[in-house]
């Protein structure tokens, strides 16, 4: 393996002062254009790699952005962290990418984790809302790092957060139900806990007065952002007295587990029960009976929030910004709930 070329080699080979490469490779402006660009010529052909830790230490940037999110195993949030990655990549920023695992004891760890990296931002999509990790997010600020929510986020002074309006796509998608027919509606509710859960229950709940039908609330089943969730939420609603005859749910994936569990009893989909689920997940459009859902543009919504980080980080503590994006949802109507046009 060859010696690793330091800026001594350079500064020997030029015969010229370290400090004076130094100053020449940080664009150091009492360097002379010529030097500089003779020094940088030099390196490039020495294969001269400047030390990314020493250069972190010594001008507080690491270019390094972290971005946590609750499982990278789903469309949305790999969709998400293209967006910023697509957006920062030319500013010259890398992306970490952590997991909580839906865990608020991950997300601490992360959090922390990531200041300790030295990272110029980060960018999350919020697992915890107990307050439990309220310490490791005032470290954050108290660094002066440039802390963005998406998605999912908590109301803190001075935090900026990309949302869409999940009260819209609640509400839209409830409402597409009815003008299918559809009189009693049923709901698989996320941790409403969480602002986008609550949110989206609230549409549901608005279009259903909006149109005259009684709210119930033995038809608003809480479930997890799994398949077999879905499924234990249909086998509840059809014991009850009245079972529905439509699902609005907060997961593309209850939803599917929903209607594999309707079919799996020879419930014909959308004839005698409309489904429809929310985040438009790749493999809603992409079954035999595609799934109606709402689109939550995560491209976007990882552009926006990479954009908003990039507005923040130059910023000093004196300045304080915050802001609230909040992107339009779209409803992609599907088989599973289009009556009209099966």
């Amino acid at each position: 393996m060859s010696e690793k070329i330091t800026i001594y080699d350079i500064a020997e080979k030029l015969n010229i002062t370290a400090a004076t490469v130094s100053r020449a490779l940080n664009n150091n402006p009492k360097i002379k254009e010529s030097t500089r660009e003779l020094v940088i010529k030099t390196a490039a052909a020495m294969n001269y790699k400047q030390n990314k830790l020493a250069l972190a230490l010594k001008s507080g940037r690491s270019n390094n952005i972290g971005v946590i999110v609750p499982r990278i195993d789903s469309n949305f949030f790999a969709s998400v962290i293209r967006g910023i990655e697509e957006e920062l990549h030319p500013h010259g920023y890398q992306v970490i990418i952590c997991q909580t695992h839906e865990s608020a004891k991950r997300e601490n760890e992360n959090l922390y984790t990531l200041i300790d990296a030295q990272v110029d931002g980060i960018i999350m999509s919020v697992t915890d809302v107990t307050g439990e990790n309220e310490g490791a997010f005032h470290n954050v600020l108290q660094k002066n790092v440039p802390l963005i929510f998406f998605d999912r986020s908590k109301h803190i002074d001075g935090v900026s957060s990309v949302t869409i309006n999940d009260f819209k796509g609640g509400y839209i998608t409830t409402k597409h139900l009815i003008d299918e027919g559809c009189k009693s509606i049923a709901h698989l509710s996320g941790d409403q806990s969480l602002e986008i859960f609550k949110n989206r229950f609230l549409g549901y709940k608005q279009a259903l007065l909006d149109n005259g039908i009684t709210f119930k609330e033995e038809y608003v089943i809480p479930v997890k952002s799994f398949v077999d969730a879905g499924k234990e939420a249909v086998d509840l609603l059809l014991q009850l007295e009245t079972p529905p005859d439509a699902i609005f749910s907060s997961s593309d994936f209850a939803a599917l587990g929903a209607i594999q569990e309707l079919r799996s009893r020879n419930i014909s989909i959308p004839k005698d029960f409309c489904v429809a689920g929310f985040s438009n997940e790749p493999f809603t459009k992409f079954m035999e009976l595609s799934i109606t859902s709402v689109d939550q543009s995560p491209l976007e919504m990882g552009k926006m929030s990479a954009r908003v980080f990039l507005e923040q980080v130059d910023k000093t503590d004196t300045i304080k910004i915050e802001k609230k994006v909040v992107l339009a949802p779209e409803l992609h109507i599907r088989k599973s709930s289009s009556r009209t046009s099966s």
